[in-house]
């Protein structure tokens, strides 16, 4: 007599759970969709102003200068405001000559060198992002511009230390060395100074937020066609 089917059938161990390089792997080998390609375009495109508008620009006020003097700093060169009156970086550079500060001279900066060369390389990364149509392409061009963002950041504020703390000690007025803020405002002797990012800086970060958008698109779009 035969054997019942359900009795006689052999039960299957459970499939084993996936480790975490198996899902992790999965999730770089998802394809872009339309949405996000899209979203990552607009960022490239974003991305060209920075540029030429400016990164970062600082204000000092003072009764001598009550409409302030303006300096600007952009990805590849320094510019103070210019009026028919004058020349605010030159007047920056005298008031530091009398505290004992270098003068701030373009060929001083050797990040005009490069930020440029890096924000070209990310333009290229994300069109690159979007022929591969990968996500691991896109998580890449991510994760280096925030090292990158990361890396500024912390040359700018090197460089602030370094002009506020390497004074001459023979200049005709002594100030306690300093670090200018690298955001908001601070007292400096009878100066008071604003730094504050500018549409460059606003441009960058408008851009990480449209490549993580695009990340978010293609992920949510395969967890949904997962469900369905």
């Amino acid at each position: 007599m035969p054997e019942n089917s359900a009795t006689s059938r052999v039960p299957q161990p459970a499939a084993p759970p996936e480790s975490f390089l198996v899902k992790e792997t999965r999730f770089f080998d998802r394809p872009l969709g339309l949405g996000s390609r899209i979203a990552v375009l607009i960022a490239a495109v974003l991305l060209l102003p920075a540029f030429f508008f400016p990164l970062y620009t600082m204000t000092l006020y003072s009764n001598q200068f009550p409409d302030g003097l303006n300096l600007y700093i952009y990805a590849g060169t320094l510019r103070g405001g210019q009026s028919a009156a004058r020349d605010d970086l030159r007047e920056i550079n005298s008031l530091n000559h009398y505290i004992g500060m270098h003068p701030l001279q373009e060929t001083d900066f050797t990040e005009f060198q490069w930020i440029p060369l890096m924000l070209g390389f990310f333009v290229i990364l994300s069109l690159r992002s979007v022929v591969i149509g990968k996500m691991a392409a896109l998580v890449d061009t991510l994760v280096l511009f925030g090292w990158f963002g990361l890396f500024s950041l912390w040359h700018f504020y090197n460089r602030l230390y370094t002009y506020g703390h390497n004074l001459d000690p023979t200049a005709a007025v002594k100030v306690k060395q300093f670090t200018p803020p690298m955001f908001g405002s601070q007292q400096m002797a009878n100066f008071t100074v604003f730094n504050y990012p500018a549409a460059g800086t606003y441009v960058m970060a408008g851009f990480v937020v449209l490549l993580a958008v695009a990340i978010w698109l293609s992920a949510r779009q395969k967890q949904v066609l997962g469900r369905s």
